[in-house]
């Protein structure tokens, strides 16, 4: 009786054990469920936007610019916490984990994202959801945990933003990927099934509602040899300049040594405008660059004809979108923006195969940005079913993320984690 009272107490349903697996698990089904309808909240905002654009084509030159100035606005005063991206406020959570709930994870912060992302997505801004899905799921997982009252670690933050990536591009072995590499520094090894089980979960529960669904489509896009040991190492060097050029601005941006953005905070709102107007114009002139790219980007992919000069006018149109302070993530815009270095890349080698051209200056614009090579492959191979180009976009990322550190020294999530208050190593 003394030893089964003892077990009980040590793994029974009141032990710490116990309930920290019941929050891990709780934590990430909800993440799952929670994923799925952001996803098709952000799909019906982007869809209300072009319906409204096929309707009146000049409106984004007013509604764009005065919505950029009142979501910035808004955030602000209400939710400072909620703007950019979301991985950057995971990333400085982990660095007081039992606080967490309290700040840049708690759920007003969640629900002013969510709501502000939407919003941005209605008028036009380009970003997209899959960042503030991770700053959601992070702030999800935390909750579980405060319910169930169990101490908050940092490898749980990141499990729980982790399994949002799964979730919300329907590709587990990607967010296993992304929390390896964010984790890298500070990793809890025992902690790893763990970690893994809530991408998982998050993942099969996703799965499960949305359907087996390939982001992207089944492309299987492949390259022969001779084609590969050309064409990568153009496109790691093509993709990593550009990513770590765009990296190197946002930080600019960001940092309070910079002295034209020094001025334009002073009046941020007028600033967001300006920015606001900046994306209409070219949304106006392009038709293309509204919203995540996602229309774009496939479009690219499978072959359909795109002016080269797309990938430069989504560049910007990003760009613009994040240093305006909007509530809204990089990671559909950047794919985006890579599908147009891929369509460079395809013009340059016309007698390679297109498709795989283009999802390698995907692959490397997207690690040039994030400088999280795995992330980034596993995310390409498993949102296009193009496991035959898995070893060319390995070589790829790694060139681009080489690339990428010549330009850009510091890590852009790394770099704005700082921002927020919290430490995170350094670079």
């Amino acid at each position: 009786m003394r030893r089964a009272q003892a077990w009980l107490r040590l793994v029974g349903p009141r032990s710490p054990v116990f309930r920290r697996r019941v929050a891990i698990t709780g934590g990430a089904i909800t993440i799952g469920l929670i994923a799925i309808v952001f996803a098709a909240a952000a799909d019906r905002a982007s869809a209300a936007f072009q319906l409204m654009i096929a309707t009146y084509p000049l409106a984004p030159l007013a509604l764009t610019p005065a919505g950029f100035a009142a979501i910035v606005a808004i955030t602000n005063r209400y939710v400072p916490a909620a703007r950019g991206s979301g991985i950057p406020q995971v990333i400085a959570a982990r660095s007081h984990p039992e606080t967490a709930l309290d700040g840049l994870l708690s759920i007003p912060v969640a629900i002013g994202k969510a709501v502000l992302t939407l919003a941005s997505l209605l008028v036009g801004a380009s970003t997209g959801r899959e960042g503030p899905t991770v700053q959601l799921s992070a702030s999800v997982m935390a909750l579980w945990h405060r319910f169930l009252q169990v101490p908050m670690r940092a490898s749980m933050i990141i499990a729980g933003g982790s399994a949002g990536v799964a979730a919300a591009f329907n590709t587990p072995l990607a967010g296993i990927a992304f929390a390896i590499e964010e984790l890298a520094a500070a990793y809890e090894q025992r902690m790893a099934l763990l970690v893994m089980t809530a991408i998982l979960i998050s993942g099969a529960v996703a799965s499960g509602l949305a359907g087996d669904y390939i982001y992207f489509g089944a492309i299987g896009a492949s390259m022969p040899i001779g084609g590969v040991l050309v064409v990568a190492p153009v496109a790691g060097l093509v993709g990593g300049v550009a990513g770590g050029l765009f990296s190197r601005l946002v930080l600019a941006a960001a940092s309070p040594e910079f002295a034209p953005m020094r001025r334009a905070k002073r009046h941020p709102i007028a600033f967001a405008a300006g920015c606001g107007l900046v994306v209409a114009i070219l949304g106006c002139v392009t038709h293309i660059t509204w919203g995540t790219g996602y229309d774009a980007a496939h479009a690219v992919i499978v072959g359909v004809h795109a002016p080269l000069w797309f990938g430069i006018a989504k560049f910007v149109t990003t760009l613009t979108s994040a240093v305006a302070g909007l509530p809204g993530g990089i990671f559909s815009p950047s794919l985006a923006t890579g599908a147009g270095v891929g369509n460079l890349l395809r013009w340059a080698f016309p007698d390679e195969p297109g498709t795989a051209v283009v999802l390698l200056g995907m692959v490397a614009y997207f690690t040039g940005v994030v400088r999280a090579p795995l992330t980034a492959v596993f995310i390409l191979t498993e949102t296009t079913a193009s496991r035959g180009l898995l070893l060319p976009m390995f070589a790829a990322a790694l060139v681009a993320n080489q690339t990428s550190q010549w330009v850009c020294r510091e890590k852009l999530y790394h770099g704005l984690s700082k921002t927020f208050g919290g430490a995170s190593e350094a670079p």
